[in-house]
C-alpha cells in the first residue's frame, strides 16, 4: 500500500468515526448556532497556531455563512514567529487585553479550537466568552485532557470552560504515520478533522435555517456573475459588527 493511501485510509476512518461519535453534539451545536443567527448574533472563532486556520476557513467564504468573525491575534498565529507564538499561548492572561476589541454579547456564539485544550490562551478565551454570555463551544481532544494537566491557573481544561464540547478525537501528538519505531511520527490529522467539523456544523446550521424559507446569509463566489451585489448586501448587513469585512473598502 502506498503511503498516501495509508494516510487516506486513516483519515477516512477518523472522519467516519467522528461523524458518528459526535453526531449528537454536532446537532446540538448547529441548533444553537442557528438560533444565534436568527437573533442577529455573530459566530466568533478562535484558535492559536494552526488552529486559527479553522476560523479563516469559514470567514468570507464562498458558500459560507456571513455572520462569522474570526479572532485573529497575529502574535498567536505563525507568521510573526512560530516558536514565539507557541510560547505566548502558554501565558495566562496574555490575550485578555486583545479581547477588549471584540464586543461579544449574549446574542453571540464563540467557538474555541485547541486540540490539546491545556494551554492558557484558549482557556482564557472560552472563559471570557462565557463571562459575556456567549454560547461557547470547545473543539478539543478528550484524550489530551485525560492525560495531561492543564497549564491554566484555574486548573481547568478547555472542555471545562464551554457550554458544549465536541471531541475531535485527535490522538496525542497529532501525527498518525511512522517510518519506523525509532523515528518520530508524522502526517498530522487535526486540520483534516477540524475543517470537516466546522464545515459540517455549518452545513447543519444552513439546512436548519433553510426550513424556515428565509433568506440565507450565504456568500456567493466572487467569480460567478451577479455575485457582487449579493455579497455587498451581506457585507453592509454585518460589516458594523465584523469590521474585517469592510476594512480597506
Amino acid at each position: 500500500m502506498s503511503h498516501i493511501n495509508n494516510y487516506l485510509n486513516i483519515v477516512k476512518d477518523k472522519l467516519t468515526f467522528l461523524a458518528e461519535d459526535q453526531q449528537q453534539n454536532i446537532n446540538q451545536v448547529a441548533n444553537k448556532l442557528a438560533d444565534v443567527i436568527r437573533q442577529g448574533g455573530i459566530i466568533y472563532f478562535f484558535g492559536c497556531g494552526h488552529s486559527h486556520i479553522f476560523g479563516e476557513d469559514v470567514f468570507y467564504r464562498a458558500g459560507g455563512l456571513a455572520p462569522v468573525r474570526p479572532i485573529l491575534i497575529e502574535p498567536l498565529m505563525l507568521h510573526e514567529g512560530a516558536a514565539r507564538s507557541s510560547k505566548l499561548e502558554k501565558q495566562n492572561n496574555y490575550i485578555l487585553p486583545y479581547l477588549v476589541d471584540y464586543k461579544i454579547t449574549e446574542k453571540d456564539a464563540l467557538i474555541v479550537i485547541s486540540t490539546s485544550g491545556i494551554n492558557p490562551v484558549p482557556i482564557d478565551v472560552a472563559q471570557w466568552g462565557r463571562q459575556h454570555g456567549a454560547y461557547t463551544v470547545a473543539i478539543t481532544s478528550s484524550v489530551y485532557a485525560d492525560t495531561f494537566q492543564s497549564k491554566h491557573t484555574s486548573g481547568q481544561h478547555l472542555r471545562d470552560c464551554a457550554d458544549q464540547v465536541i471531541d475531535n478525537n485527535v490522538p496525542i501528538g497529532d501525527a498518525v504515520l511512522k517510518a519506523s519505531e525509532q523515528e518520530p511520527p508524522f502526517s498530522p490529522i487535526s486540520s483534516m478533522l477540524g475543517i470537516f467539523l466546522v464545515q459540517g456544523i455549518f452545513a447543519e446550521v444552513i439546512f436548519n435555517l433553510s426550513e424556515e424559507q428565509c433568506s440565507l446569509p450565504i456568500f456567493l463566489s466572487g467569480n460567478i456573475p451577479d455575485s457582487d451585489k449579493h455579497n455587498l448586501a451581506l457585507i453592509n448587513q454585518y460589516g458594523g459588527r465584523i469590521p474585517e469585512l469592510i476594512n480597506g473598502l
